[in-house]
């Protein structure tokens, strides 16, 4: 009997060790965990959830988790709405909803209690046009009640024009995000207006349609937490474009320190290769 034990938890031992030395299967790196949240207003959500849950994880040694409600209104009914404590034991989130109408100061700071606590995070989108509330059309004064949400994104935005391509222009192309990314065009997208870019922000690429021209991609310094942001995303299409999900994943990695100053994935945490 103790040699059966003693021949079984050998061979445990040397699997384990197998198991570790196969690249790319991240055995000895614990998984980055994202929380992703989607509902509300305009946008195909039960897709595009998957496909980005997809997208990441296939990109990089990251685990996506979900919450969603299928409440298409300007109010959808997060459950982390009155629950300031919704991002414990995650390393970023993942803001996509659209939640034009809720406009409680006491909500939004629920919201934003996990970011002010140093947990980063990644804004998709219409996310932009969440938690605003007052003359959000004016450029807000920093400190000002209806200006919190814009203060942690570093940008105010609020509204955009139709929906026509978008050429996409890299403007610092030696941030370590955009390091490994190509200027492109999108299909059919939404430009989104800037009323005010913070001085907390970083522009990383500009978008323009027609003789209108917007920064679509940057970085903010929110209260020394790192937090990145993209305005385009609103079709199908454009989610699951290859390109969008690099960019996305690639300012999760960067907003969670797994991007070093070249621009190269951090060891244990790019995409996994299967074994050959």
């Amino acid at each position: 009997m103790k040699d059966n034990m003693t021949t079984k938890t050998t061979l445990t031992a040397l699997a384990c060790v197998v198991f570790a030395a196969i690249p790319g299967l991240h055995a000895e790196t614990k998984p980055l965990k994202a929380l992703l949240i989607t509902g509300g207003c305009c946008h195909d959500y039960a897709t595009q959830k998957e496909i980005l849950k997809k997208g990441i994880e296939a990109r990089g040694n990251i685990i996506v988790d979900q919450i969603h409600t299928d409440n298409t209104t300007v109010k959808p009914d997060l459950p982390i709405y009155g629950f300031p404590e919704y991002a414990n034991g995650y390393d970023v989130v993942i803001h996509d909803e659209c939640a034009a109408g809720i406009t409680d100061v006491e909500t939004i700071a629920g919201v934003l209690a996990p970011h002010k606590n140093g947990i980063p995070g990644v804004n998709l989108h219409c996310a932009m046009h969440s938690y605003r509330f007052g003359d959000f059309k004016k450029p807000v004064e920093v400190g000002a009640a209806n200006a919190t949400w814009f203060e942690y994104l570093g940008l105010q935005s609020s509204g955009h024009g139709p929906q026509k391509p978008i050429d996409i222009v890299h403007v610092d192309k030696e941030h370590p995000i955009t390091k490994a990314l190509a200027d492109w065009t999108t299909g059919n997208e939404e430009l989104y207006n800037n009323i005010k870019v913070f001085d907390t922000a970083h522009v990383l690429a500009k978008g323009k349609q027609g003789d209108q021209e917007a920064v679509v991609t940057w970085t903010n310094d929110y209260k020394g937490t790192k937090v990145f942001n993209t305005t385009i995303g609103h079709n199908n299409f454009t989610v699951e474009d290859p390109r969008y999900l690099d960019l996305v994943t690639r300012g999760l990695l960067w907003a969670t320190g797994k991007l070093d100053e070249k621009g190269e994935i951090v060891e244990g945490y790019g995409p996994a290769k299967a074994a050959e």
